[in-house]
């Protein structure tokens, strides 16, 4: 994360998008941040009934500096859509976070009150975050995880129960009930056009995540030790793999590539606390 960028939050007028998700889950949360929101400068408050709406809303913001109420998904439309109209990078985006999901929030930095959310919107400064993105246009905020799939059990039938019982009461010790099965995944894995990884080896899974303008990509392999490189570009082929980026779980797919945007949008967040007097 790079320094903070002076701004004078409260000089410009505010467009707050307030997700209807956040209105349902938590009203109280949303009334708070209208309110100081709305005493600190000048916003104007939309209310969109659904994601269509919020992306009329949002494309209408002219000067207006978009300020999101809600949760991770609500905060992870607004950067795809703003990526998509190629405006991500033309101004700074602000977020109240409201809702169950607020994990992406919390690791950004963004503070999870509702107050201190809002004054962070009107007294804070933008940061410029690195971006993930693919070949189908879409973005990651935050880590990008690749796990294999868990573990299944084949299930037990009625007869093999009834036949447990049987040999119990005619030998002894019944027989193990079938054991768990391991799936683990057979992926490709590049970065910056070298492999890293190939379809030979089965892999536990794979995380990418961005951090000072380079992908930092962790490789697991089946009983070997991880696999760890920092690369601009990432591309995972192989069988069907699904993968879970921020809050969602896309999938399944067999190949994709992520790239990274250094510095590609601005959130803000709040000022460094000052010292002490000593």
């Amino acid at each position: 994360m790079s320094a903070p960028e002076p701004t004078a939050n409260t000089a410009h007028p505010l467009l707050v998008l307030i997700d209807p998700v956040a209105r349902r889950t938590d009203g109280e949360s949303v009334r708070i941040a209208k309110d100081v929101l709305s005493a600190g400068a000048s916003a104007k408050i939309c209310l969109p009934e659904g994601p269509e709406e919020f992306a009329r809303a949002l494309a209408r913001r002219g000067s207006r500096r978009p300020v999101v109420v809600g949760d991770d998904r609500a905060l992870l439309r607004t950067v795809a859509l703003l990526h998509r109209e190629r405006e991500l990078g033309a101004g700074e985006l602000s977020l109240v976070p409201v809702g169950a999901g607020l994990d992406l929030a919390r690791s950004l930095g963004v503070p999870t009150s509702a107050v201190a959310a809002a004054r962070a919107v009107l007294e804070g400064a933008a940061h410029r975050l690195d971006l993930l993105v693919d070949e189908s246009d879409g973005v990651v905020l935050g880590d990008l995880r690749i796990p294999a799939p868990m573990a299944v059990t084949p299930p037990v039938p009625s007869v093999w129960h009834a036949c447990r019982s049987l040999v119990r009461t005619l030998v002894g010790p019944a027989p193990p009930a079938p054991l768990s099965v391991m799936r683990t995944y057979r992926l490709r894995v590049e970065a910056d056009g070298v492999l890293l990884h190939d379809l030979d080896r089965p892999v536990e899974g794979i995380s990418v995540f961005s951090r000072a303008g380079r992908a930092q990509v962790v490789i697991r392999p089946q009983g070997g030790e991880p696999v760890r490189v920092d690369a601009l570009t990432v591309t995972v082929s192989g069988p069907d793999f699904r993968y879970r980026a921020d809050a969602l779980v896309t999938g399944p797919v067999r190949t994709r590539t992520w790239t990274v945007r250094p510095g590609a949008w601005s959130l803000t967040l709040p000022l460094p606390l000052p010292l002490p007097a000593v």
